[in-house]
């Protein structure tokens, strides 16, 4: 699907908004991330041409400006954002469709009950969830846990195996993090062209754990 020049005027500017949210932020959710999952959902949706790549894009920039990992007041954030997305004149099934993806699109969300998403929103999925594994995946979760004033590993300190929406937020390890949420990414991609890349980066993940852990121990 090409994009009309309405709608790439639309992106411009929702791209600037984005920008201007996420200024200043030191948890890995800034705008470099959204960049990349931008270019990963533009890489998806190449084969995927029945999806409606004008929605898949808005919620590739948008997905973080309403997550309480990054914002302090969720609903005054959506609040905002359905005002400004009425002020570019987008529609109401666009907006649906949107707040749809960028809702209910995230880790935590799906714990307790998976929720189907649209092929849109499973490409927007996708490419976020690209981009919390391989080496990108290492850096940024280090960087988050060390904003998050997590400390990095305890062996004594046994990953969770029954996680929630509530407990997944609680304090942990960085390390902690691998087996409870990085690991099992690769298994939970939707398109074909996700579980692809997915099959690298997982290996990545891996590798570096396992040799974290042994040198954590003087082992290497």
């Amino acid at each position: 699907m090409t994009l009309t020049p309405q709608q790439q005027t639309t992106l411009n500017n929702v791209k600037a908004f984005v920008k201007q949210k996420l200024s200043h932020d030191f948890s890995g959710h800034d705008m470099a991330h959204i960049e990349r999952v931008v270019k990963l959902a533009n890489k998806i949706l190449n084969h995927q041409p029945q999806a409606n790549a004008f929605i898949v894009l808005m919620s590739a920039y948008l997905h973080d400006v309403i997550d309480e990992k990054v914002i302090a007041d969720v609903n005054n954030a959506i609040n905002e954002l359905q005002d400004y997305l009425r002020s570019l004149n987008l529609t109401t099934e666009e907006m649906r469709a949107i707040f749809d993806i960028i809702e209910n699109m995230s880790y935590r969300k799906n714990l307790s009950q998976k929720t189907t998403l649209s092929l849109e929103g499973q490409i927007v999925q996708d490419a976020d969830r690209l981009d919390a594994i391989g080496a990108i995946g290492i850096g940024r979760t280090f960087y988050y846990g060390g904003n998050k004033h997590n400390i990095m590993h305890d062996p004594n300190i046994l990953p969770r195996t029954k996680l929630n929406e509530d407990n997944y937020k609680q304090p942990n390890t960085v390390i902690n993090h691998f087996y409870e949420k990085l690991f099992l990414l690769k298994d939970m991609m939707n398109t074909q062209t996700a579980k692809q890349i997915a099959e690298q980066r997982h290996e990545i993940l891996v590798k570096f754990v396992k040799q974290f852990e042994q040198e954590w121990l003087g082992n290497d």
